[in-house]
Formats: C-alpha cells, structure tokens, sequence
C-alpha cells in the first residue's frame, strides 16, 4: 500500500501536476483530458488552475528540452521513479521558464513533496539534483554535434518528427516551426454571422470585459485578447462557438448555395457542419447531412446544432464514412466534406501529446484510411459538384500524397482553386496548407475537387 500524502500537499498544485503528468506517462493518458477532472478533484481556484496548466502543458511541450537539461544532474541514479522524475522535470521547466515564482520556493515545494510522496532520503536526492541545476544551469543546445538531434533537442520532437518538418519546409523554418509552438494557443471563435455582424459581436462582447481583435484568415473570426469567450452571452445565445481560424476556411470554399445537398461525412463535433449550414436554405431543400461513425458524438453535433439554431438544415446519422456508397445514391450531393481522421501533427500546440504518442509507422495506415473515405465519396457529388478535403495534419503523406492518388484513379475530377485563401501565402498547385507558425493558428490543409464528368 502506499504511503498516505498529507491533504496540504495532496491538494497543491505541484502536487497534482506531479501526479497527472506521471499519469501521462506511465498510461499514455491525454493530459487535455485530465486537467479539468484534476482541478476539480483538487479543488484549485482559478489562479492555481492556471498555473497547473501552465506546468502541466509547459512540461510536456518541453518533455525532451528538460530531460536534456536534467540528464547530467541523474546521471549517477541508480534508479529514478517516474513520479520523482516527473517531479524533477516539472521543477526545471518552472526554473528555466517561469519567473513569476521564486526558485527558493519551487526547489522547497519539490523537496516537500518528496518527502511527503517518498521519504527523508527521495527529499534530499530532489534538494541535492534541483541546487545542482541552480549552480550550473542548463547544458547548451550547441554541445549536441548532430544538427537534426540538436534541433529536435531545441524544439522537442522525437528525431522521426524533427526530419519530417525539415523535409517538408527546411532545417531553418522547421526551428521557427517548433518553436512557435511553445507559445500558447490563441482561443479564437467565429461568429454566426446569420444572427449578428461580427463588429457588433464585437461590441457586445466589450461590455462583457471580452476583449478580442479580428481573425488574420477568416471573415467570419475573431480571437480573444483578454476573457472567457465560451462564458460569454454571445456563446450561450449561439451567436458565436468556439473554432479554430484555420478550420472556419473550410465552409467558404466549399462554394455552397442555398439550394444544395451537402454532405459532411466526417462531421463531429459539427464546428465546420454548422458553419456549412448557414449557407443553405431549408426553405429552398438546401440541407446538411453530417455523419460520425460514432453515436455519442452525433450526439455533439445535435448540441451544437441547436446552441447555433441551425438544427432544422441539418441531418445528423450514425455512419462510417466508407460507407456511404451503400447508403446514398450517386450523383446525390452537390457538395462534400472530407474532413478526415488524421494524425492531428497540426494540433501540436494545443495537443503537445501527440508528439511522443504517434510513430512514424501511422503514415502506412491513415492515408489508406483517407484514401477510402475519398474514393467512397467519388461517386456521390454530382457533376461539377465539389469535394472538398480537409485534414488537422501538415504531413504531406496524409494531404498532397492522398489527393495525388486518388487523381491518379479518377481523371474526371481536378483540383480548382481554395476560394477564400487568396490573400494567404500558403497555396501551391490549388492546394492550401497553413502551417501553425504563420498565424500562430492549428495546422490545417484544405484541396478542392471538382468533377468534370
């Protein structure tokens, strides 16, 4: 059994970032999951929740930068426990990046902790690594003489990761790349511009104390300053959801009219199908089918549908989206989104995870997956109708490499221009990939295919 934690400690918040980070680790657990039960259980007020979150994310968007940095003060360790380890490497990303705190009071909270979770000697091991880190502070990243180890090193990426990004954009942009993603993640939201003027909403919002400016990418966006925007009444009354920038590209070029058939096959939570929808008009037959495979996440978009009052265009259904050959005629749909399952590798600042979780060997699998869905979808659209691809990754494998062979298979449709993306400098060949360090935004990628016959 193990030994009893005073409630003092238990419930402080290195305390519990300690226990969720070695959670992380030891399970492979989603931290995005865990901090909010984390705070709750703990009972942490506002100001300790941010800070949790703050350690929590901070440590693992720096996991291999710290482990760098603590490698040389372990080394001798017989044996360091995961929990001692996470303890040890929370406690450096805070003395290396955090000024707020004083180190006297990180290097005594850690040894307090020690001693409470193990013993009088875990305490003095934590006391002697975290005064020695204090002394000589951190190895420089120029010792590393192989230069894709010490870019991966820098930004943390496993080496995998790290010559995949220097492949697809170079060894310099690949460093900016990485390193914009230890910034943190703007909460950006688009407004239903149906129900209310985005400069309005605005307004509104400033009479809340919501401070936001405009969105750089969509016409439709605006990205929070200062306030809660999900608290907010606009949020409540559905006047505006939560969306990433890059996403709300996605409706727009799809070129809807209010009289169409659209169909969204890879739909939850349904943030791209509501947005879909208010271009339609039931009154005209225009509505949105959106399908998930799963049945609590049709549920989502249902929820979301109503918050946004656009449930009467939209027909939620349980479906696997390679198979929608059985269950629609051809020559249905004037418009579909394929917005696929991916390897979210554009998620990584608000998902930081996903760099230690997915290997390399994932890009065998997904783009036979999202070559299914697209070839599932090929006879559906009507003649000059219009599939538009979208995926959350920047892995060429999953975007350009896909849409490559599924033109090789079907010489009646071509790739047309993405409407909506000509002030942005991130289209090649009618194709558009936003990488998260231009506009500090989610990494997205978004083709449109019209077919010809």
């Amino acid at each position: 059994m193990g030994k009893k934690v005073p409630a003092r400690i238990k419930r402080s918040t290195r305390y519990v970032a300690m226990a969720l980070l070695t959670k992380v680790e030891t399970q492979q657990a989603y931290s995005n999951l865990l901090v909010n039960q984390a705070m709750m259980e703990a009972g942490l007020n506002e100001k300790d929740g941010r800070l949790l979150t703050e350690i929590v994310y901070g440590t693992i968007s720096r996991k291999l930068t710290l482990e760098f940095y603590l490698a040389p003060f372990i080394a001798g360790a017989k044996k360091v426990e995961p929990w001692v380890r996470q303890l040890l490497l929370l406690s450096v990303y805070q003395l290396e990046y955090l000024d707020r705190v004083p180190a006297h009071a990180i290097v005594d909270e850690a040894v307090e902790i020690a001693k409470a979770r193990g013993n009088v000697g875990t305490g003095k091991f934590v006391n002697g690594v975290l005064r020695s880190f204090q002394r000589q502070g951190a190895a420089k990243f120029e010792t590393i003489k192989d230069p894709v180890e010490r870019l991966g090193t820098e930004i943390s990426m496993p080496r995998w990761l790290t010559e995949k990004l220097i492949d697809l954009v170079g060894l310099a942009e690949a460093r900016e790349l990485g390193l914009s993603l230890f910034e943190p993640s703007k909460v950006s939201a688009r407004v239903n511009t149906a129900l209310i003027e985005r400069e309005v909403a605005i307004d509104k919002l400033a009479e809340e104390g919501i401070e936001v400016v405009l969105s750089e990418l969509s016409p439709f966006g605006i990205v929070g300053a200062k306030g809660f925007l999900a608290g907010s009444t606009l949020f409540k009354e559905g006047q505006l959801t939560i969306q990433d920038e890059s996403s709300m590209l996605v409706a727009p070029a799809m070129q809807i009219e209010p009289q169409h058939q659209v169909l969204d096959a890879c739909a939850a939570p349904g943030g791209k199908t509501t947005h879909m929808a208010t271009y339609v008009d039931e009154a005209q037959g225009g509505r949105v089918t959106a399908l998930d495979i799963h049945a609590h996440k049709v549920k989502l978009i249902e929820e979301n549908a109503m918050r946004l009052h656009v449930a009467e265009r939209i027909i939620p259904q349980v479906l696997d989206a390679r198979k929608v050959g059985e269950e629609f005629p051809d020559d249905f749909f004037d418009r579909i989104l394929a917005d696929v399952p991916c390897s979210g590798l554009g998620l990584l600042r608000r998902k930081p995870d996903i760099k230690y979780s997915k290997k390399a060997e994932d890009f065998i699998n997904l783009p036979r997956i999202q070559l299914e869905i697209l070839e599932s979808l090929a006879t559906k659209v009507k003649q000059y109708g219009i599939i538009t691809y979208s995926t959350c990754t920047i892995a060429r494998e999953e975007n350009q490499d896909v849409i490559a062979a599924f033109l090789a298979k079907h010489d009646n449709f071509e790739c047309i221009e993405v409407v909506g993306s000509e002030k942005l400098q991130v289209s090649t060949e009618n194709m558009v990939t936003i990488y998260p360090h231009q506009y500090q935004t989610d990494g997205f990628f978004i083709c449109c295919l019209r077919r010809l016959a």
